[in-house]
Parts: structure tokens; sequence; C-alpha cells
């Protein structure tokens, strides 16, 4: 599969430097990589990660392009927080652009308690459409993760599939999809398989990490091998995110995960 890490979850072997990493990640046979938080780093810095990603034929998965954990912005009315998504999103363009990706990762911010459900969904359609008008002619797609209310984000706005896929159908555009994280979804509200085949033709990307504890696979309950086959069989070609730690620190640590993605990769 196209298993794509993080920066930093093979820092011990690989060494400090996003570039080292990267090199070492495709002599141990990865063919994509992705990077959160990448807005974050200089402008001169993602164009360098950009040009080592294509000088070594691999690819570029998702990043962020507007995140909050404490502001309500898709759910809700406030003008400010809304147009600082979009300004967000416009900027998400460029950098899309940059590193050859069509793939930007928009979290949804958090729920309104004063303000009935339905209402909340009705703002979140509206904002997503308008984010579809600026994405569409770029061929990029903003893809949504619901997160879980259980033991990482309460209050997020966006934290169960059947949400988001209801979501996605009702902007009914291209551009607007599901991320699959294995991780939230085992701790929301389990199903794995049933929950994935219902929301097949609106995940364009899925992401990685066993629990309890967010470690690599094999470290907690979920099966993988037998996940990771059933998808794989679905016919998803799409990237995998190693969004997680590792169970043990250090370099023992990191070369664990990497013989647990060797194990568990589809036959």
């Amino acid at each position: 599969m196209k298993f794509s890490p993080e920066f930093g979850i093979f820092a011990d072997l690989a060494g400090p430097d996003p570039i080292d990493q990267i090199k070492w990640g495709h002599d141990q046979g990865f063919t994509a990589w992705e990077n959160t938080m990448l807005k974050n780093r200089p402008v001169a810095e993602q164009q360098k990660i950009s040009e080592i990603i294509q000088k070594l034929g691999m690819q570029f998965g998702q990043f962020v392009g507007t995140l909050t954990f404490k502001e309500v912005t898709f759910a809700g009315r406030n003008t400010e927080n809304r147009e600082q998504v979009l300004r967000d999103v416009r900027a998400s363009v460029d950098i899309a652009r940059r590193m050859n990706t069509r793939f930007i990762h928009n979290v949804l911010g958090m729920s309104d308690p004063k303000l009935p459900w339905d209402f909340q969904l009705a703002n979140a359609i509206d904002l997503l459409k308008r984010i579809a008008d600026i994405y569409e002619p770029h061929g990029l797609v903003m893809v949504m993760e619901s997160m879980n209310h259980k033991i990482d984000h309460p209050g997020m706005f966006l934290h169960t599939i059947p949400q988001a896929y209801a979501l996605a159908k009702a902007v009914g555009r291209p551009s607007v999809k599901l991320l699959f994280d294995f991780y939230h979804v085992q701790i929301q509200e389990g199903n794995l398989l049933p929950t994935f085949d219902y929301a097949w033709d609106e995940i364009a990307y899925i992401q990685v990490g066993d629990t309890p504890g967010r470690k690599e696979p094999g470290s907690g309950e979920i099966n993988y091998p037998k996940v990771l086959q059933y998808v794989h069989d679905k016919g998803y070609r799409g990237f995998v995110g190693l969004e997680h730690g590792t169970q043990k620190p250090g370099k023992e640590g990191e070369l664990s995960t990497l013989t647990a993605y060797r194990a568990i990769d589809p036959k």
C-alpha cells in the first residue's frame, strides 16, 4: 500500500533533517510522504521537500489547510471565523501546487453547544460548498476527518463517519471527501469494516494508528492485517497516512514500526 510516513516517526533512524528522513524512507521502500502541519514550514523548506519527493519518484499526500481545536468555524455563523477559514483555504491552493498534491485536510473546528444540531450541519454544508468553489478549478480535494470525542478531541463538530458521509453527500461535489482515520473511528464508533464499506464512495484518504495509545499497528486492538487486506481488496490504492507514535522509544521502537508495516502490507 501507499504507506505515507510523517516527519519525526523515524527521526532516530534517519536523523532530524526532513530531507534525510524522506531519503531514508525511500531506501526502506516507502513511496509516499505526508506532513500535517506543512503550512507552518517556510516556503523554501516546502520547496525542498517537494523537490526531493519528486526527484525520488515518490508522492506527497495530505497537509492541513485550516485547523482549530478551540473555535467554532464550520458549525457556526461567526463571520470572521468563517472568513478566516476561507483565507486559509485560498492559501492552501498555492501550497498544494508547490507540493504537487491534490489532497488538503481541513479541520471543521468545534461544535456550538448553544446552536441546534441541524443548524450547525446547515452552516457546515454552506461553508463546504464555498470551499468546493475554490478547490475545483484547481483539481484539488478537501478531505475531512472525524475526530473522536471519547479520548482525544471532546467537543469537535465532526466526530463520526456517518456525519462526515452525510456532509459529503449534502455538498455533492467531487472536491469534498472523507479522510477515514481508523484510530478515531475505532474509538468513537467501532464496526470498522462495515462503516468503511458504507462510506466507501466518499472516502478519498485513510490514516492508521492503533488503539489504545495511538501507536503503530500491532500495538493495540485493531486487526490491521485483515483491515488493510479488506481495504486493498475493496480497490483502495490511495495514501495510507502513518498518523501515530511508536510504542517503544528510540531506534528500537522505530525498527519495530518498520517491521510492523512490512508485515501488514496486503498481498
